[in-house]
């Protein structure tokens, strides 16, 4: 058997699906980042290069452009000269406590700590003592040297404000483009589990209540968008803002960028450990959910019977026990979150600022590691930025896991083996069935159909009868393909079912359901089920011939009457010869009728007698029923009893015999005298 891929695997082909969108995030993510970074760099460089630059070489010129008056005297930053143009005397700027004084000389080293006293400027760094003449500048005098520098600040605020608007519209892109592209991978994704819950044979439901169908294919594929929409911009856009963190942090100080390395494996080990927890009691958490929308469904169906019963009382304790157990899951992974989030992330974030104080500090009190103000600055800004993109994915691990759980639950459901559907159709058959020694289990051995043989030639109404459990219903799920059989053969028209496609079979086949199912809408569509082949007047034709209209004609909107869920508001009768309308409109070749006619009352009955006959012309039909009078006209009857026909013939023929349906029709007749006995034989157990 081919191993399935992981679900991470399944969820990255989906999302393939979108990958010209998801792409357009990434670039408008990748360029919101480093417009966002660059920042840190600006401000660096007005600090350093403009705010702090006074503090450079300054050499006399004759030139006023770009320079600084001072006692009528022009100076000008040594960078800020052309090749080949003059320098005269060197000078320097220097700042000690909150003044600036001007030193008419060069300064060897600048660094230290800096006083100042009788006209001398004293800098003492390590155990060198160095004293130059200085003059304390008037803030005037000192707004000259600024001067030079306004132009290149403002640039740099221009340059910023560029920077920002950047960033404004990539956030703005990243964030449409992401959630565009997760509602368009979730939607291929539930029309995928949808059409593929389609495909279900029809057994699979037997054993998977609708309510947890609907929540995978509601609640797990939301969950999964979630995934798409806030864990995937933030694990994507906080590992390339931390990307771009790291390469800011290893151009400002190689070192110091090496040493804040021991974030990121702690970072891997961090979400390793909290997803072995977190997906054990998420799987609990969704599976509780799926539970929980089942026993809902369950209520709502059967709330008559819950309260005719009086079982509003055991009910509600089913529905809180699994309602606690759901919340005490939820308060464990409460629990997980508390701890592992914002409390890691400021633990992680305190002892990074103590490593790059312990750096700074002891580089500085060394004199090995000095930097300037304005990398202090971007340093501490940038690594303050590394913070945030971890914080986004701390708080999507939640999110993270519970969007895999769920992804894992809707890949189980679409793993499940489908039937394979086939496009176009067949020729409408003429309807000769024939059954030969067919033996058919539901499970493994235990066989609730046991060599069973008889033929049903066009036109021919064939009807089955025999106590609850006797295989009646079999023989119909075998006729439509819901289940083949273990032994034996089914043909239509003298081939062989197994070797037609399931859907071409069944489109020339109608079924009417003891108890039929509308589907929200009007009477009109309930005939058609949308189908554009039935035009409005087949939908009205079918109607009449079957008598409906004499039914439904009080009603406010006539055919066109709205139809809510199940047809609730109409009675059974007006339900059957609906259901009976809809099989007349499709004109099947083969009909099923499963006791059409038992929760009718005596005066629709007569109108659906009449309409039967209309029904079954030209039609191979088969009944299931338990009031034997309403098949006395079948052209064969077939009695049934722990999965074997026991007995076969017409009415007339298995009356005269005085067999098993003797006994059945007279005790439904209410004169058998035997009728002990025939309810001991009839109420034998059966697994069918």
């Amino acid at each position: 058997m081919t191993p399935k891929p992981r679900t991470g695997k399944r969820l990255f082909q989906y999302a393939l699906t979108a990958k010209g969108i998801f792409i357009a995030a990434f670039i408008a993510l990748a360029i919101g980042v480093g417009a966002e970074l660059a920042g840190p760099f600006i401000a660096k460089s007005m600090i350093d290069d403009h705010m702090l630059g006074i503090e450079r070489p300054y050499f006399e010129t004759t030139s006023a452009e770009q320079a600084a008056e001072y006692q009528g005297h022009y100076y000008k930053r040594g960078d800020r000269f052309d090749a080949g143009e003059s320098k005269g005397s060197q000078i320097q700027l220097l700042q000690s406590g909150r003044s600036f004084y001007f030193i008419n000389q060069p300064v060897e080293a600048p660094q230290g700590e800096r006083t100042y006293a009788d006209g001398q400027i004293t800098i003492k760094y390590g155990d060198k003592v160095s004293q130059y003449p200085a003059e304390k500048l008037s803030a005037a005098e000192l707004y000259s040297f600024y001067k030079p520098e306004v132009p290149g600040i403002l640039k740099l605020v221009g340059l910023y404000c560029i920077f920002l608007l950047i960033s404004i519209f990539t956030e703005f892109g990243k964030t449409y483009w992401l959630q565009s592209s997760a509602n368009k991978v979730i939607q291929k994704l539930r029309n995928d589990v949808y059409a593929h819950m389609q495909r279900l044979p029809v057994y699979f439901f037997d054993s998977l209540p609708a309510g947890k169908v609907v929540s995978r294919i509601t609640n797990d594929t939301e969950a999964v968008k979630d995934l798409f929409v806030a864990v995937l911009a933030n694990f994507s856009s906080g590992v390339i803002y931390i990307t771009g963190v790291y390469i800011a942090l290893f151009l400002l100080d190689v070192r110091l960028g090496m040493v804040c390395l021991f974030i990121v494996p702690l970072l891997i080990v961090w979400i390793f450990l909290y997803r072995k927890f977190a997906t054990k009691y998420n799987t609990i958490i969704r599976s509780r959910l799926s539970e929980i929308n089942a026993i809902i469904n369950e209520s709502i169906q059967g709330m008559s019977i819950i309260r005719v019963f009086r079982r509003q009382k055991q009910t509600r304790e089913e529905f809180e026990a699994l309602n606690d157990d759901y919340m005490k899951h939820q308060n464990k992974m409460l629990n997980l979150n508390a701890f592992t989030t914002h409390n890691l992330v400021n633990v992680l974030r305190s002892f990074s600022f103590a490593v790059i104080l312990a750096y700074f500090g002891f580089g500085s009190l060394s004199g090995g590691t000095a930097v300037s103000l304005g990398v202090l600055y971007a340093f501490v800004d940038v690594l303050s930025r590394l913070f945030q993109p971890i914080t986004g994915m701390v708080n999507q691990l939640a999110a993270l896991d519970s969007s895999m759980v769920s992804a894992g639950r809707v890949f189980t459901l679409m793993d499940e083996p489908g039937e394979d559907v086939t496009d176009g159709t067949m020729p409408r058959y003429k309807g000769n069935v024939e059954f030969k020694n067919v033996s058919f289990a539901y499970k493994k051995e235990n066989y609730v159909l046991k060599n069973i043989n008889f033929e049903a030639q066009q036109g021919q109404t064939v009807a089955l009868v025999g106590h609850t459990g006797s295989g009646k219903s079999s023989i119909i799920n075998l006729l439509f393909r819901f289940y083949d059989p273990q032994k034996g053969s089914i043909t239509i028209d003298g081939k062989e079912v197994k070797e037609l496609p399931k859907q071409w079979i069944r489109h020339h086949m109608g079924i009417v359901l003891q108890d039929p199912y509308l589907f929200t809408g009007t009477i009109a569509s309930n005939v058609s089920l949308g189908d554009e082949k039935i035009s409005r007047d087949q939908i009205e034709k079918a109607l009449r011939d079957v008598g409906a209209e004499r039914i439904l004609a009080h009603l406010p909107k006539g055919f066109d009457e709205p139809v809510v869920e199940k047809g609730s508001t109409l009675s059974a009768g007006q339900r059957q010869l609906i259901s009976f309308a809809r099989a007349l409109a499709y004109d099947p070749a083969i009909l099923i009728l499963d006791e059409a006619t038992a929760n009718i009352d005596t005066e629709t009955e007569s109108l659906i007698q009449s309409a039967l006959e209309v029904l079954k012309k030209g039609r191979t039909t088969f009944i299931i029923a338990h009031r034997l009078s309403t098949i006395r006209s079948a052209d064969q009857i077939l009695v049934l009893h722990r999965g074997e026909i026991v007995e076969r013939g017409t009415h007339d023929q298995l009356m005269q015999q005085g067999g098993r349906y003797y006994q059945m029709y007279q005790l439904q007749q209410g004169t058998s005298s035997t009728t002990d006995n025939v309810i001991a034989q009839t109420s034998a157990p059966s697994l069918a």
